[in-house]
């Protein structure tokens, strides 16, 4: 079955997704590990969706714009929509599923930019930055503030990391992004990465995972 045929609490899923939205330094030792202060309210940040490429076999990286950076995360699916401010049990009702993706970085081009003090979508917002897992049932998952993710590269684990860890859970989160702006049914949000971020090369072989619950192999060309 394809991916863009999986079928979620009964909704058919097809891509390209609705817009994905980011939230940055969501894990207090990620924000460490890259020098950078820990926010005091959530930093976010979207991706188009145009940016999304399903988790296959293989998926392309960039190879002539510097340094790729993976990041492991939780990825929330929402199947209603969300405005203002709503409650806890509105956010939970309208999440349909969870995956593991990679928020893919352009760390030497993000870094250029961050210095001098200039937007940064280039770095994030390339064409196969987000690489997304097929979603599983939101009913996977009875406590979402302990959902673990795990990426292992040619055999070693470099991220290891549980929606425990957050600094804004997930449920919060949504919720204040929701006060930002709507977010629409088929919105993917990627909820931060967890220590462990690192340059990405052309034929590593990777496995994605929320432990327990969905596995994923595939390889970097």
């Amino acid at each position: 079955m394809s991916y863009q045929h999986q079928y979620i609490d009964g909704t058919r899923i097809h891509f390209p997704l609705g817009k994905v939205v980011c939230i940055g330094r969501n894990y207090a030792e990620h924000a460490k590990e890259l020098d950078n202060p820990i926010p005091t309210e959530p930093l976010l940040f979207i991706k188009p969706s145009s940016c999304v490429v399903p988790l296959q076999d293989t998926f392309s990286i960039p190879t002539d714009r510097g340094a790729v950076h993976y990041e492991a995360e939780i990825a929330v699916l929402l199947g209603k929509s969300l405005s203002t401010r709503p409650s806890a049990e509105e956010v939970i009702d309208a999440i349909s599923g969870f995956a593991p993706a990679l928020d893919l970085t352009l760390r030497d081009v993000q870094s250029r930019l961050r210095e001098k003090g200039l937007p940064w979508e280039i770095a994030k917002s390339f064409d196969g930055a987000a690489v997304i897992a097929p979603f599983v049932s939101a009913a996977s998952f009875a406590d979402l503030t302990d959902i673990p993710v795990r990426l292992t590269i040619n055999g070693e684990v470099r991220q290891d990391g549980n929606s425990s860890l957050m600094l804004n859970p997930i449920v919060p989160m949504i919720q204040y992004m929701a006060g930002c702006f709507s977010l629409q049914a088929g919105d993917v949000i990627l909820t931060g990465t967890p220590a462990g971020v690192g340059p990405l090369e052309v034929g590593a072989d990777i496995v994605l995972e929320l432990p327990g619950v969905s596995r994923f192999t595939s390889r970097v060309q």
